[in-house]
């Protein structure tokens, strides 16, 4: 099947069930982005700063462009003027540096809190109980240029099933903990993105409503690094 065929597939699949569809780009060529955009997706995930920079000068300018990988405080200021999204907040330091950046360029940027659910050293993320002292702390209520639209998280990278669905029922039942204890009063507060190609499934059932897919639109990944393309 085409991009474009992949697209309008996933798009009613998870546009029937109110899923919000995020195409992950990372070392995919402009031309496959492009296709995927003439398809009707707008809403593009990159795990590097680089990357989504080079992409968001080639490609058309009303891509909501997420940033979805690790991010090191010194780079937020390349995506600060038009990123969407930045699902990978991991720290306060990493808060207040988007903040920063953001009120520079006059915006509010939107972003997700990510929670480590993995039982994997290397995925970053905040604990539970490190992003209810984040939430609570003096620090976060003086930012005025960042919302937290909601949380982030990765599961394991497993063959079982079970583990991985107890990973997002965990991070589910957290998401609507939090809302209570912290967003009860703000709409705003409505995004849960869990589930990548191999798994998002899964996450659905478990009460994702943002699914991060790459190869299931683009195919498999070229190995490759991409500043060698």
């Amino acid at each position: 099947m085409s991009i474009a065929d992949n697209i309008k597939s996933l798009k009613k699949e998870t546009g029937d069930i109110n899923v919000t569809l995020l195409a992950v780009s990372k070392t995919k060529p402009a031309a496959d982005l492009q296709q995927a955009y003439d398809a009707g997706q707008r809403l593009f995930g990159e795990n590097t700063v680089q990357e989504l920079v080079e992409k968001q000068e080639q490609l058309p300018k009303d891509i909501e462009w997420h940033l979805i990988g690790h991010l090191q405080t010194n780079k937020v200021k390349y995506i600060a003027p038009f990123v969407s999204m930045i699902q990978s907040v991991d720290s306060l330091k990493l808060l207040q540096e988007i903040n920063k950046h953001a009120e520079k360029n006059k915006r509010v940027i939107d972003c997700l809190l990510q929670i480590y659910i993995a039982d994997e050293e290397t995925k970053f993320g905040l604990g539970f109980d490190e992003a209810i002292e984040l939430l609570r702390s003096e620090e976060y209520a003086t930012l005025k240029n960042i919302r937290i639209r909601g949380l982030m998280g990765i599961a394991t990278n497993t063959d079982v099933e079970k583990q991985i669905k107890d990973e997002y029922y965990e991070l589910k039942t957290f998401f609507d903990g939090i809302k209570v204890s912290f967003f009860r009063k703000e709409e705003s507060f409505d995004t849960l993105s869990m589930g990548m190609s191999s798994d998002y499934k899964v996450a659905i059932e478990q009460g994702s409503n943002m699914v991060r897919l790459g190869s299931t639109i683009f195919g498999s990944r070229v190995i490759k690094h991409y500043k060698n393309n």
